[in-house]
This record gives structure tokens, C-alpha cells and sequence, in this order.
């Protein structure tokens, strides 16, 4: 389910008077209207409000798409509210906390800026943005505040609803009448002349009521996927470790042990004790990445182009490789120099908690030297079981222990190389791939259909 489509098809009924049913008893909005222009009319002769600045290429007469309903009316912005930007603060003078000295929340084009000394409205508004990439966006300031320059308080009149003003305000998509520039803006004299629809003020509480009853809702529904994308993320770790440990699949006793196909590599290998792990089935072994990893090579680029990977080409959410780049060899990085084949995992060791870790789909590419290349020696390792080894929270989160610097903060070829992994016997690998693939397949689905 999509979401946010949803709450825009909400807000289009909302908007077209087809969410909730028209009451004949109501105070008709043309009314409602008069009564605003009056009270306008008022405050601008008494000095306290400045009349509404229009466009050039404004109109008297107000277009609009749809037919609404009974004892609704048309109108504009700037007729039915008065939109005024605030005034200029410097960054000095906004605090990124609230403080005893700083209590007043700061407005500016993107909605909440910080904390300031001072306040120049008071009141419960909407807030327009009106400068940078999210001009258009609707917020809600109640209270002590401070607007910006950037910020266009919505004074309304008449007990026009503050909600319906806010969730009309969102519907209508101000954005769209930005300037198209490196630094988007809208003019308030723009907006003051866009189109708006008015429901009967006792129609725009019901309409605010009813918006309020389903957004809740899909709040309900949000929350729920989230909890269930955490869910299955979880379920992925562990069946990743059960997997790793033994436990995904049955062993078979006609297996050949592991440690018989790294002696058939090399006759003189001493299997591992890691001391404080538990113990694995039988014919798993303990080995170390250096005795199950081809020794890394180095190379550089040739022809006039290469296919590069660097931390960028990695989605570390779902641990793959996004774009391998095409760069030429005249502007080769320094670091460009780890020879990769396909099925290859790389592995960064750079920040390795954020997992920056895939498996190389093609050959021949050339990886940046902040990557262990995990090529996995055919005849000891499978190249899918090395992967899921890899991601797995036993082997990230225990090479996470050895990571040094301030800025970067890194681990070495040589933690990889000594860290202890649980290797099963080959056709036990290939079991437990099936499985893995198996059941992550189902969970994809779920996911899938999350987004749907």
C-alpha cells in the first residue's frame, strides 16, 4: 500500500467537498467570506493588517477544475487569509536547542530552524515555506515563535479552521508555483492569487475531523510496516546465524569434513581453536580468512577505460553493487588498484558497520584498495556461502571490535585474514545456500508487497 498517495487522495476529496457529506443547515461559505472581507476591510483601515499584494497576471475571476459542492464558494489566498513573511535573524541567533535563554522555535523556509531569545507572533498558524528545494511545505506553529524571512505566517479570520486551512494549504501543492531556479522561491504576491475552495466553516471542522480519523490510520498502517521491515530484517540476521553456526540445515555424516579439503590444499594445515566460541557440528572447522581467501592482487588500469567500484557503487542497504562506473584511465584514482572477478565479495573496511559489502556480478573490474577482495578458493569455499558469511552480524560485528581512527574509522587486511570463520564441509555450503535463498525469497515477497 502507497501511503502517500493515499493521504493525497484524501486531501483531493478533502479539497473537492467529497469526504464528508454537505449539512443544508450549514452557514453557507459565501458568507463566511463576506464576513472575512469585512473583517479584513477593517483591520486594513485601522493600520493593523496591510492589504494582499497581487501578481501581474492575476484575475477577478478565479479558475477551478472540479464542480463543488452546494454552499461552497471560490476564492483565493490572499482573500481569505493574510499572508505575510517574517523578518530576517541571523545564524548566530538561533541555537540548535531549546534553552532557558533560547525558548522560541524558529521558522524559516524548511520548517523548524532552532531555538531564538525572541518571538514576533503569537498565536496557533500555518507556516508556508517559501525559499530553498522544499519551498511550498505546510507546517503548524502554535504559541511563542519566531518567522523568518523565508517563512509566510497564514493569518486567518472569522474562525476559519486552523486545520483545515493546513491540510487545504498542503493539498494544493504550493511548490508547484516556485521559481525555477539554483535556489528555488515562491513570491507571496504569486500565492496570494492561487484558487481555493471554501467549505461552510462548520464543514471545514468535519472535513479537519475526518482527514485527522484516516491519517491516524495510515499512521497506524506506517508504524505497522516498519515494525515489520524491522521484523524481517531481523529474521534475515538470524537466519544468517543459525545458518553460519549449524543450525539452518540437517548435517549429513557422508559429507566430507571440512578440514579434509583444506589439508587436500595444503597437507600441513593445523585446524583453529578460537577459545571462545561455541562448538561447531561435526566436520565443520575453524579457519582463518587467510586459509580460505586467494591472496588479493593488485593491478592497474588499462585501455582507455576501466570499470571501477568504489564505496559509492555499494547499496549497503540491501548489499549489492548499484552502478559499476566507467572511468578513464587518465583520471584513474590512486586507490584504484584491487583486482576483482565475478563472484568475488567485496568487503569494506572502511566504517564497516555501515556494511558496504556486495558481490561482484562481473569481470574484470577493478576495486578501490579500501575493499577486502573475498575470492574464495573453489575447491574449500562456495562463492554464495562466502557472501553470506560476510554480512552475517558474526562476521561485521566482530571485525567492528578493531576498527582505529577518529574520521575514518577502519579495520586491515590483516584482521580479515586472521579472523576466525565456521566453514562447513562444500556440499553442506551448497545446502545451506538453498535454504537461505529459500527462505529470503519469502521474505523478500513480504517486503515486496510492503512497498506495493
Amino acid at each position: 500500500m502507497d501511503t502517500k498517495k493515499l493521504r493525497q487522495k484524501i486531501l483531493d476529496l478533502a479539497i473537492r467537498g467529497k469526504l464528508v457529506p454537505q449539512d443544508p443547515n450549514d452557514e453557507p461559505a459565501s458568507v463566511l467570506l463576506e464576513r472575512i472581507k469585512a473583517e479584513k476591510g477593517r483591520l486594513i483601515k485601522e493600520g493593523k493588517i496591510k492589504k494582499s499584494k497581487k501578481s501581474v497576471k492575476t484575475s477577478n475571476t478565479p479558475h477551478y477544475p472540479y464542480l463543488l459542492p452546494n454552499r461552497w464558494c471560490l476564492s483565493t489566498l490572499g482573500e481569505v487569509f493574510t499572508l505575510q513573511a517574517g523578518k530576517n535573524i541571523t545564524a548566530k541567533d538561533i541555537k540548535d536547542t531549546t534553552t532557558e535563554l533560547h525558548p522560541y522555535k524558529c521558522y524559516g523556509g524548511n520548517g523548524v530552524r532552532g531555538f531564538v531569545a525572541s518571538y514576533n507572533r503569537e498565536g496557533d498558524f500555518s507556516i508556508i515555506g517559501r525559499q530553498g528545494a522544499l519551498c511550498g511545505n505546510i507546517n503548524i506553529a502554535k504559541g511563542k515563535f519566531y518567522a523568518t524571512e523565508h517563512a509566510v505566517v497564514v493569518e486567518r479570520y472569522c474562525d476559519v479552521d486552523l486545520m483545515w486551512a493546513y491540510y487545504t494549504l498542503t493539498a494544493l501543492n504550493l511548490n508547484q508555483y516556485a521559481t525555477a531556479t539554483a535556489q528555488p522561491g515562491l513570491s507571496v504576491a504569486v500565492i496570494n492569487d492561487v484558487c481555493i475552495p471554501i467549505p461552510p466553516q462548520k464543514e471545514q471542522e468535519r472535513i479537519s475531523k475526518e482527514i485527522e480519523h484516516w491519517f491516524a490510520l495510515i499512521d497506524q498502517i506506517e508504524q505497522g510496516k516498519a515494525d515489520l521491515q524491522t521484523i524481517i530484517k531481523q529474521a534475515k540476521a538470524k537466519i544468517l546465524d543459525l545458518a553460519i553456526h549449524g543450525k539452518l540445515v540437517p548435517q549429513d555424516p557422508n559429507d566430507e569434513p571440512a578440514i579434509e579439503l583444506l589439508k587436500r590444499i595444503n597437507p600441513d594445515f593445523i585446524p583453529c581453536d578460537n577459545g571462545h566460541s561455541e562448538k561447531l557440528p561435526q566436520n565443520w572447522v575453524w579457519v582463518k580468512g587467510k586459509n580460505i581467501f586467494l591472496p588479493m592482487k593488485s593491478t592497474k588500469p588499462k585501455n582507455n577505460e576501466f570499470q571501477y567500484i568504489d564505496i559509492d557503487s555499494i547499496d549497503n542497504k540491501q548489499q549489492i553493487i548499484n552502478e559499476i562506473k566507467t572511468i578513464k584511465t587518465a583520471n584513474a584514482p590512486s586507490r584504484a588498484s584491487r583486482y576483482t572477478q565475478k563472484n568475488d565479495v567485496i568487503f569494506s573496511m572502511v566504517r564497516p558497520y555501515l556494511r558496504n559489502i556486495a558481490k561482484v556480478v562481473t569481470d574484470n573490474c577493478i576495486a578501490s584498495t579500501g575493499f577486502y577482495v573475498c575470492s574464495a578458493i573453489p575447491q574449500i569455499l562456495n562463492s554464495n556461502y562466502c557472501y553470506y558469511l560476510m554480512v552475517s552480524d558474526y562476521v561485521v560485528n566482530g571485525l567492528n571490535q578493531f576498527m582505529k581512527g577518529d574520521n575514518s574509522p577502519s579495520i586491515n587486511k590483516g584482521h580479515i585474514d586472521e579472523w576466525l570463520f565456521p566453514l562447513p564441509p562444500l556440499t553442506e555450503q551448497q545446502r545451506i545456500v538453498q535454504k537461505i535463498e529459500e527462505l529470503f525469497s519469502v521474505l523478500d515477497n513480504i517486503q515486496n508487497a510492503l512497498e506495493v
